[in-house]
């Protein structure tokens, strides 16, 4: 008998999370240098981090002997959004919240619902907690709500949302998801799931951390690893009721967000000169890579977040000509969209170079 026959069959069927090719990868893959190779595949913000938060965070080293305190940060969190410090739940990048909710909520027996393009850890935290997976048709790429709501099973305690969607881009405007909310059952909780909601125009948004108030099955989730450029520090929180963030602290592990990463996050939150540039730069990167492929005769997803999903044909085929040219992007075949890739927006140059070299990976 192997030694894998002793995990559980939901834990062996799991299949691991494939991250974007990291820049040091392709590099000993290829024999490309470092500096040559152009990394537009996990949406991370091609600004940098926030000026603010490399200051707090190098400033954090003196401490970096003691143990973390989650308090400043999660009063800086609630006294931004007017939520209770008791809502807040801080975790290990945003997943490691969704991981929790898993967690607390699923089990052998029970089951949670989404979208067939949705984000990928969806299944993975799921699957860990022994439950079973709903997937649900897409429409137009995006949740089908309706849909959605249908799926729904006597055993069904979780329905994810990501919104707006990865790796589509998809957005659902703040009207269609109250009213999805208010057609829920009250023992199913609702993920809401906003890692890019900075990326979204001011006309927008919709304050739902206030919805939590109102809508006792909510967890809404946001990251500071996308807008803020604090991915490898791996910060996020959710908000939701004092009673499902309890149940959550018993599960979370004690000291799951460190000390630079707290200190990181305090700062980025109040860096708006750098949250407007990478703002800027999203929206105008998003136009240059747009109107790229169009010229190129390729159709693409339209999207809401820092990232484009384009239709390649051969995909694989094209991902693998590009990685020969020193340029990452992110295949999703495993997304059910084997004939799509993903590009981050990235740098007025990095996008250039990017259709520069798409074009001649068409040509073949």
């Amino acid at each position: 008998m192997s030694i894998a026959e002793l995990a559980p069959a939901y834990i062996r069927a799991i299949s691991p999370y494939q991250p974007g090719k990291p820049i040091t990868q392709l590099a000993r893959e290829m024999g490309i240098p470092v500096d040559k190779i152009v990394k537009l595949a996990s949406n991370e913000n091609p600004l940098g981090m926030s000026p603010r938060a490399r200051a707090a965070t190098q400033a954090a080293m003196d401490g970096i002997e003691r143990y973390p305190d989650q308090f400043d940060l999660t009063a800086a969190l609630s006294e931004r959004f007017g939520v209770g410090m008791e809502q807040i739940v801080l975790g290990n990048g945003s997943n490691d919240v969704l991981d929790l909710v898993a967690r607390v909520f699923l089990a052998p027996g029970r089951s949670s619902v989404f979208s067939r393009h949705a984000f990928a850890v969806y299944p993975l935290a799921t699957m860990s907690a022994g439950g079973e997976c709903i997937v649900v048709p897409a429409k137009h790429y995006g949740h089908d709500l309706d849909a959605m709501r249908s799926a729904i099973r006597p055993d069904t305690r979780l329905i994810w949302i990501a919104n707006p969607n990865n790796p589509t881009g998809n957005y659902l405007p703040g009207a269609q998801v109250k009213a999805f909310l208010q057609a829920v059952p009250k023992d199913v909780i609702v993920v809401l799931d906003e890692a890019y909601n900075e990326y979204l125009p001011p006309a927008d948004r919709v304050d739902t951390l206030a919805w939590v108030n109102e809508f006792s099955n909510l967890v809404v989730t946001r990251t500071f690893s996308k807008i803020h450029g604090l991915a490898g520090l791996r910060v996020g929180y959710g908000v939701t009721t004092a009673e499902i963030a309890d149940l959550m602290h018993r599960v979370r592990q004690p000291f799951n967000v460190n000390n630079l990463a707290l200190a990181g996050a305090i700062a980025a939150l109040d860096d708006h000169a750098f949250i407007a540039a990478s703002f800027d730069n999203n929206r105008r990167g998003m136009e240059q890579i747009v109107a790229g492929l169009k010229r190129l005769g390729l159709e693409h997803i339209p999207s809401h977040g820092n990232f484009v999903t384009f239709k390649a044909g051969e995909a694989a085929k094209v991902n693998q000509a590009l990685l020969k040219q020193g340029v990452i992007v992110r295949p999703i075949a495993g997304y059910a969209l084997p004939e799509h890739l993903r590009v981050t927006i990235g740098l007025e140059s990095e996008n250039a170079r990017f259709l520069e070299a798409l074009e001649k990976a068409l040509a073949g």
